[in-house]
């Protein structure tokens, strides 16, 4: 399916357009994507391409209404209902957590990251508000520390969603998480992932309401996100995809989470802020669209711009930001390059320096289930590429790397 656009009011050629369609079912027509689809938007029009299938043995073919697990990619989105909460001050960028998080009082904090979860001295200060939507609160997950006790334990404990048990209730995986120590000084260093889990606890607790109620309630109805939700309903699940995980030695195609009785097809106990969300190409748009129009969504205000300009610029320092860095650039083979914008907002990735074909200050992130969302001010730009594959192989990576490279040649003006 493609939408074509007049160039002159876009800001896109048609040629780049052909061109972005090719590349695209280059990877589909290679048999290691087994569907896509992507969306792209300037000038307030909107191109939308849907190639291949939602199975790789064939089966019904994507399409633009295609419900795809966001993963990572929940990040940006999540951390917005925190954003309405600051807006509303109902929370202050430096108060403690603790009147909310009482689990996270008293913390204890590792003598060295790597030494055994008994060897701990004591914080130096509590965790505020500012270091759970900076992801510097002091634990996350650490794909170079894989093995270490800390990690060993954060896997134990089932805090993190990546395995066969299901993360428990948020009141008991506060109770986990309260019983680990820290690995970094609150504060200190930039780390993944957990936090994102944590601010949508934090929402809970300061609303009253659920994590899902308060977005709903807040970002997804008023954006007419309708699609958008911890789990797809049984009336909608014949629009959820395979989700796969090939063979890293073989490229086999592994099923990881079929639609039908899998992950996503009844409500969680836990509705991860940090990759819990499906949703859809034009849900992700409206969100992403209300942040390019600093917070507005037509006519009506969701976020402040103040809020939107604090969540979408750089809020780290290097040494902060130094093991992201590190991943994403010592660590290629993991993280496929990912992670080299340079800076990092609230929840999301944001470009501090011209690494490769986007400009200083395009934002967004991508996710581990093969999907990418990201706004570009300098040139009022939406790109959403979304498929079902994991990156136990280069394959989405790849994919990703030149839906972006393609899409900014395709800027004609």
């Amino acid at each position: 399916m493609s939408i074509t656009l007049t160039e002159q009011r876009s800001g896109f050629s048609e040629a780049g357009l052909r061109r972005l369609r090719e590349v695209l079912a280059r990877h589909v027509d290679s048999g290691k994507i087994p569907g896509l689809v992507a969306l792209v938007s300037r000038g307030g029009q909107t191109h939308v391409e849907a190639l291949g299938t939602m199975q790789h043995d064939g089966g019904a073919p994507m399409r633009r209404d295609t419900i795809f697990r966001m993963a990572s990619t929940s990040k940006p989105l999540s951390m917005a209902a925190a954003m309405v909460l600051l807006d509303e001050c109902r929370l202050r960028l430096d108060d403690v957590v603790e009147p909310w998080l009482p689990e996270l009082a008293n913390r204890q904090v590792l003598t060295r990251p790597d030494g055994p979860l008994e060897d701990t001295v004591p914080a130096r200060r509590p965790i505020t508000v500012r270091d759970v939507l900076t992801s510097t609160f002091g634990l996350g997950m650490d794909f170079t520390a894989l093995g270490r006790p800390i990690m060993n334990a954060v896997f134990e404990q089932g805090l993190t969603p990546n395995l066969p048990v299901e993360v428990p209730e948020p009141d008991e995986w506060m109770r986990r998480l309260g019983e680990l120590p820290l690995m970094y000084q609150p504060g200190e260093q930039w780390q993944y992932h957990i936090s994102s889990d944590l601010v949508g606890v934090l929402v809970a607790r300061v609303s009253g309401q659920s994590f899902e109620e308060f977005l709903r309630e807040r970002i997804f109805e008023p954006l007419g996100m309708k699609d958008t939700g911890f789990h797809v309903p049984a009336d909608k699940i014949d629009r959820l995809p395979t989700l796969y995980a090939p063979d890293p030695q073989t490229g086999e195609f592994l099923a990881w989470d079929e639609p039908k009785g899998g992950r996503w097809s009844r409500p969680p106990a836990f509705q991860g802020g940090g990759g819990g969300l499906v949703s859809t190409a034009d849900d992700y748009h409206a969100y992403f669209q209300m942040l390019l129009n600093g917070g507005t969504h037509q006519g009506r205000r969701i976020l402040s711009r103040a809020a939107v300009e604090l969540m979408t610029t750089n809020r780290l320092t290097p040494e902060q930001n130094a093991a992201r860095t590190a991943l994403a650039t010592g660590n290629v083979h993991i993280s496929f390059g990912q992670g080299q914008q340079g800076g990092w907002g609230f929840g999301m990735a944001v470009r501090t320096y011209r690494g490769d074909y986007a400009p200083i200050g395009q934002f967004g992130w991508d996710g581990g289930s093969g999907t990418s969302a990201y706004a570009d001010p300098a040139n009022q730009l939406t790109g959403l590429l979304l498929c079902q594959l994991g990156y136990t192989v280069p394959s989405p990576a790849h994919l990703m790397n030149d839906f972006w490279t393609t899409l900014y040649q395709a800027i004609d003006d």
